[in-house]
């Protein structure tokens, strides 16, 4: 389940300051993601070995003075709609303000848990001045300082108490869980009916959380997986601004949960820097990806566009250039399987064992043959490979001055290990330890 909390409040009450605290503390964060556009809204973050994905909703006011705008509010609502929890920010140095009043009422509506977070609280004086926000009636309040960091552990450490816990069986464990992202209207839905309408045993449709992607069971050729579908945007009548943010919203969702992530793309608009900020979080996040640009029926082209396309799309998510593109439509049912069949296979790409003898056999001559560069005028010797259990492909290799081991050097082993073992569509690790 996807842990997702969001930031709430009035404008300026240092939300966006919090935010990238939150996203770059310690070494627990994972990463941040550009938002659509603007500036960043989303980030991924740890603490104490839970994960969450972090909305802000700041930034989204449109007229200059701080009006509490039906946008915003907007906004607001379908964070709100999405999250696990709710972190609402108020400013000790201004009190308590109609406006922090009038949010009240809408987080209230949400039925999540809150925590009050009042800001600016940077001198024991000022930390008194937080027990004003009892008056809310949402609980416990906790000052901090967005600025300076105090007072945020402890919010999380409560916060994180009521999150999903981790560790349950599950059991759907071994089976791959597929999501299908894309920007609206490229033909997510589309593609998902193709599919549903073919012949398939659903073993269970269980609905995730509170309005989460809907997971659906499947056997298809002989392989059983999982579709985390994120088409269907529920509600058709926002304004085109609120499908978008409520449509990256679900992503993550979808993404976070996946361990394939099917990025769907109109082939008339090509890849947009929405669909590279998927990408390159799936990325860091570890999980397989193909890119399917669909409607391909509609393009005129001849024998070479294909080729041309997909170079231009690796240019766009370089270095991340292990992804397999696949050219389909789901009007025509071209190719349609091929795509399920390849997400299928990068699945058992991300969970393949490599025996440590094939892999020293594989390997050790290729580094023999093209060792690491002598720096400082001392020779690297890697002595050793094996494979480290973890959730993506990741190899310790041992040798004798890890430390000199440069950049290019590693993308040389990355690409070898590739070649060899097929890893298309999986990101993969490497580490270099001492023997």
């Amino acid at each position: 389940m996807a842990n997702i909390i969001a930031i709430v409040g009035r404008p300026n009450v240092g939300k966006s300051t919090f935010f990238n605290r939150l996203v770059k503390q310690r070494q627990a964060i994972m990463d941040d993601m550009p938002g659509v556009t603007r500036d960043r809204h989303y980030g991924y973050a740890e603490w104490i070995g839970k994960f969450f994905t972090i909305i802000d909703t700041g930034g989204y006011v449109t007229g200059s003075d701080d009006k509490f705008e039906s946008q915003i509010r907007k906004q607001v609502e379908l964070a709100l709609e999405e999250c696990t929890a709710v972190i609402f920010m108020v400013d000790c140095q201004q009190g308590l303000t109609g406006y922090d009043k009038e949010f009240a009422q809408i987080i209230r509506k949400s039925k999540k848990p809150v925590f009050i977070a009042a800001n600016k609280a940077d001198t024991p004086q000022k930390t008194l001045l937080a027990n004003e926000f009892y008056e809310l009636g949402m609980g416990d309040v906790f000052p901090v300082s967005a600025e300076n960091g105090s007072g945020t552990g402890e919010l999380l450490d409560e916060l994180v108490k009521i999150l999903p816990s981790e560790g349950l069986e599950n059991p759907d464990a071994g089976i791959a869980k597929i999501a299908i992202l894309g920007r609206p209207n490229v033909g997510k839905s589309s593609f998902l009916n193709v599919l549903l309408g073919t012949e398939r045993s659903i073993v269970t449709d269980e609905a995730g959380t509170t309005r989460d992607a809907i997971h659906s069971r499947y056997k298809m050729f002989g392989k059983d997986f999982i579709l985390i579908d994120t088409a269907g945007l529920r509600k058709k009548s926002r304004l085109m601004e609120d499908v978008e943010f409520y449509s990256v919203l679900r992503s993550l969702h979808a993404l976070e949960e996946s361990d394939v992530c099917i990025v769907v793309i109109d082939a008339e608009r090509g890849l947009e820097s929405q669909d590279v900020n998927i990408i390159s979080l799936a990325q860091k996040q570890g999980k397989g990806i193909v890119i399917m640009v669909n409607k391909w029926d509609l393009i005129e082209k001849d024998s070479k566009t294909a080729d041309k396309m997909k170079k231009e799309m690796l240019e766009k998510i370089a270095p991340i250039n292990y992804v397999p593109i696949l050219f389909a439509s789901a009007l025509t049912k071209q190719r349609i399987f091929q795509v399920i069949e390849k997400a299928v296979e990068v699945y058992e790409n991300k969970n393949k064992k490599v025996p440590t003898s094939a892999l020293n056999d594989a390997l050790l001559p290729e580094i023999a043959h093209y060792p690491p560069p002598a720096i400082k005028g001392k020779m690297i010797q890697i002595k050793y490979v094996t494979q480290v259990q973890a959730k993506t492909p990741t190899f310790a290799f041992f040798c004798n001055l890890p430390q000199y081991i440069q950049e290019s050097y590693i993308r040389f082993l990355e690409n070898r290990l590739r070649e060899k073992f097929d890893f298309e569509g999986t990101p993969v690790r490497l580490f270099f330890r001492k023997k």
